[in-house]
């Protein structure tokens, strides 16, 4: 055995260290012998290691060095609306539930002063909307059946802060196509025979000429006509002569006497808002379906706060109601009607100046017709014409296929209607009325469903002078083929596709060309 001179350590692997006598030496461990030194620091074992400042500046050295990587989405840092999950690292963002028309919702991050317009905007862009124009938010309050299209310069927040916590009341993302139909066609919403004696028809102006002229300054004509009322605390309706001026609503005691020992005021025009009322015969038993109310803008809705008012026809409720937001806004509609005008701002990013995007502009159009093989269409006429084409041809030989005499069962009629925006499947007549209604009653607006009636045939819903007109589409046989017709078989068309497109130029047996799809967006 070999002597060690000197005091000794022995330390065991997987173990602490310890101090011990040679005596206590076990035989099957493996040590290692090693002098001390007096003045060295004791040795610990799975304590954690200081990381000096040196190595600190050194990943702050290496983070720097590494480039940075460009935002993919730059018009969402710039907007006032966020759209996401999560919450901006900003703490002035706040959070808004939006619906579509299928019920499914979506969070929206708006800033304090954020509009009406600029939500849709951002809706729109996530949405994957085809086009940017005649898009609103609607104020919905589902129990009591009211809804209101916010104006564009209406701030998003002010309008959510006047809701009661407790109440079902929520936003809807959906089109509107009459939000400023009154400045295109005024004669229609205000028609004469509603028109206050007391306004200034007789210095040698028309009334059409008269109501152009207020419209283009930003105001209205007086308003005057009957109007149902319902008594508070009372299920009766009783029929009241109403004026509607500058000053303010009013009512007369008095047959329609406007004397003022008989007016009674009734509202103030710059603080309240006008709601139309869904389903108002089962809800207010109301004597017609074209009721509106109008309400204290900065409470929260009470029914006892309401003032529900019903017309004979849509032409005169809708006279109402726009000549209560002329009333109220002023100017203000007239600027943003003309900014509604202006055309709408591409994506930034995502468009180009032809308006397809960067990954149609990738593409190019070929041309296998000739033996050698394809060829690049340089011309963009000659393009666009292989395109239509190439449509037509497909769209041919699938309404061929549908319309041959049916010698195999699995073969089915043309479903290609099922694509498009403007087919509502088997909705019945009061709901397509409905969509057309809220999507706004314009010249043109239509939707094609499947008849609940009659088997095999469509519907079309076609709005018009403020009604909504229905024309049955039935399959006609001519030549052992199928076809569908809207004129006992005098006109006849492949698929609705065709007819729809021939219908958007030719008027046909309509009274006016389609131009507006009803169109229901999923967010």
């Amino acid at each position: 055995m070999m002597e060690v001179a000197g005091s000794w350590s022995e330390v065991f692997e997987g173990s602490e260290t310890k101090e011990e006598s040679s005596e206590t030496l076990l035989g099957s461990s493996t040590l290692t012998l090693a002098p001390l030194v007096s003045d060295s620091p004791s040795i610990r074992r799975s304590q954690p290691i200081l990381i000096t400042s040196n190595r600190a500046k050194g990943v702050e050295s290496f983070s720097s060095s590494v480039p940075s990587i460009p935002n993919p989405f730059p018009e969402l840092s710039k907007s006032p609306v966020l759209i996401s999950s999560f919450p901006p690292q900003s703490s002035d963002k706040h959070a808004i539930k939006v619906y579509g028309e299928d019920s499914h919702s979506r969070s929206v991050w708006v800033s304090p002063g954020a509009t009406a317009r600029e939500a849709c905007h951002m809706l729109v862009q996530t949405a994957h909307c085809s086009d940017q124009e005649n898009w609103a938010l609607l104020e919905v309050h589902p129990t009591l059946g009211l809804e209101r299209c916010l104006e564009d310069h209406e701030v998003v927040l002010e309008v959510q802060a006047t809701w009661s916590l407790k109440g079902d009341t929520r936003f809807m993302f959906c089109k509107n196509y009459a939000k400023y139909e009154f400045f295109r066609k005024p004669m229609l919403f205000f028609p004469e025979s509603m028109i206050s004696d007391s306004a200034d028809v007789n210095k040698g102006m028309t009334s059409s000429e008269l109501i152009k002229n207020l419209l283009k300054s930003g105001t209205c004509p007086e308003i005057q006509g009957f109007l149902h009322v319902k008594e508070p605390s009372r299920k009766a309706w009783k029929k009241v002569y109403f004026f509607l001026r500058r000053s303010g609503l009013y009512s007369s005691s008095k047959g329609s006497s406007k004397e003022p020992r008989h007016l009674q005021y009734v509202a103030d025009l710059g603080d309240l808002n006008v709601y139309t009322v869904v389903n108002s015969r089962k809800l207010y038993g109301a004597p017609t379906d074209f009721t509106f109310c109008i309400k204290p803008s900065k409470n929260p809705i009470r029914v006892q706060d309401l003032k529900i008012l019903c017309a004979e026809n849509e032409q005169t409720r809708t006279c109402w109601t726009s000549a209560f937001r002329l009333f109220k806004y002023g100017k203000q509609l007239q600027r943003n009607y003309e900014m509604s005008k202006a055309a709408p701002q591409k994506v930034e990013g995502s468009k180009l100046a032809d308006g397809k995007s960067k990954s149609e502009a990738s593409l190019v159009a070929m041309d296998f017709s000739g033996k050698a093989g394809g060829r690049v269409i340089q011309n963009p006429m000659e393009a666009q014409s292989a395109e239509r084409e190439e449509g037509l041809a497909w769209r041919r030989r699938e309404a061929l296929r549908c319309s041959l005499p049916n010698l195999n069962s699995a073969v089915s009629p043309s479903s290609i209607h099922k694509t498009q925006l403007w087919f509502h499947g088997g909705v019945s007549r009061k709901e397509a009325q409905r969509l057309i209604e809220k999507q706004g009653l314009v010249d043109g607006m239509f939707l094609i469903r499947d008849s609940q009636q009659h088997a095999q045939c469509f519907v079309l819903s076609l709005c018009y002078q403020l009604k909504t007109k229905h024309y049955l589409v039935i399959p006609f046989e001519n030549g052992g083929r199928k076809y569908y017709t809207m004129d006992d078989g005098d006109t006849l068309f492949i698929d609705l596709l065709q007819l729809v497109e021939f219908h958007q130029i030719n008027k046909g047996i309509l009274p006016v060309c389609l131009k507006h799809p009803c169109v229901c967006v999923a967010l």
